[in-house]
């Protein structure tokens, strides 16, 4: 599957208040900084110490936007460790 990662300040930047907020994202056990991802199917999963954890998802036109705001395109994980 393919992501794009993300620190949640760069998330809150690009959602619309109605769909996450960061009080969404606290309960979540997510901080400024945490390692997000967000996958073409609209998941957002927090990075935890041993994996990742699904913690939402975007549902609305979120590919283009995630694109244009990260400078990143989707990119599939390494699988080579």
């Amino acid at each position: 599957m393919k992501f794009i990662e993300m620190t949640s300040d760069t998330l809150l930047k690009m959602v619309d208040v109605h769909e996450i907020d960061a009080e969404a994202l606290e309960a979540a056990g997510v901080g400024s900084h945490s390692i997000l991802r967000i996958n073409l199917q609209g998941d957002i999963e927090v990075r935890r110490p041993a994996g990742w954890d699904v913690i939402g998802g975007l549902i609305t036109d979120f590919e283009q936007h995630v694109k244009e705001i990260t400078g990143l395109d989707w990119a599939a994980p390494d699988q080579s460790a």
